[in-house]
């Protein structure tokens, strides 16, 4: 059976990237170009992401000619905004609010924002849409050779991308073969650049390396440290076993060599 057909209500969580992005062609493909009417294409803007990002996900729906649903976390009820290409916000504003409403910074323990700015937010969507939903629902981006990630699913159907066998590899000959592609550099089937810009979970050498390739990405994430509102200390920052983005920002400047650079970054449910 053809693992990308879709028989049943089914949510595409589209997270902005070249994974996602060919999963998302390769259901259009088993299903004549034409979305299923089962079917929901969804993207929940975090207000952080790189502006490269959000002109994909726009490219994708103008070049395949299906309607992606794009979503923000609102401190209110019901929780959830629909918005656009042009009204999405760019200055992590949904992002900010959850910060304010839970009084303290997400964590790789607490990764708060993952689950609230995206996973709740688009869940909320669909049931004021009348759907019944719950995660089983949900197709995401994941590829073959994420088996660690791949392994945390229990329900395999939700990740075509694995049973289909398709790799990094594929993803990048899919790409560099259509008239569009997310532009952002694609190192060895890595976008370091993709989702939240300077994400905590990215390892510490890449965020400095994104710092000091543009140093005004770290604004921010430092004011959101500078915030402290937690009270404790754990909590007013991002990630308490390295240096402040504000600090980070400084080493960058000076070029000061401070992490290792194998280390790898933290996979969540925002990763492509």
């Amino acid at each position: 059976m053809n693992p990308f057909l879709i028989t049943e209500p089914t949510c595409i969580s589209f997270s902005g990237g070249r994974t996602s992005g060919y999963m998302l062609w390769r259901i259009l493909q088993a299903h004549q170009m034409s979305l299923p009417e089962e079917a929901i294409v969804c993207f929940a803007n975090t207000g952080k992401e790189d502006e490269a990002t959000l002109k994909f996900v726009q490219a994708c729906s103008d070049n395949w000619n299906v309607e992606i649903h794009w979503l923000e976390y609102r401190d209110a009820d019901p929780a959830f905004v629909r918005v656009d290409f042009e009204t999405a916000s760019r200055n992590g504003e949904p992002f900010e609010a959850l910060i304010r409403k839970r009084q303290y910074l997400p964590n790789p323990v607490t990764r708060f924002c993952t689950s609230e700015l995206k996973i709740r937010t688009i869940h909320k969507y669909l049931k004021s849409m009348g759907w019944e939903h719950n995660e089983t629902m949900d197709w995401v981006g994941m590829r073959a050779d994420e088996q660690r990630r791949a392994a945390k699913i229990a329900d395999k159907s939700r990740i075509p991308l694995v049973t289909a066998g398709v790799t990094k590899e594929t993803v990048g000959d899919f790409w560099r073969n259509q008239t569009f592609d997310l532009e952002l550099p694609n190192m060895n089937g890595v976008t370091m650049h993709g989702n939240c810009d300077l994400c905590f979970l990215k390892g510490g050498a890449q965020v400095l390396s994104l710092i000091a390739e543009k140093p005004e990405r770290a604004v921010w994430w430092a004011k959101m440290e500078a915030l402290a509102l937690a009270s404790k200390p754990s909590g007013a920052v991002f990630r308490s076993d390295r240096p402040s983005y504000a600090s980070m920002t400084k080493f960058a400047a000076e070029q000061i060599d401070m992490f290792d650079k194998n280390e790898e970054s933290i996979a969540c449910f925002c990763v492509d």
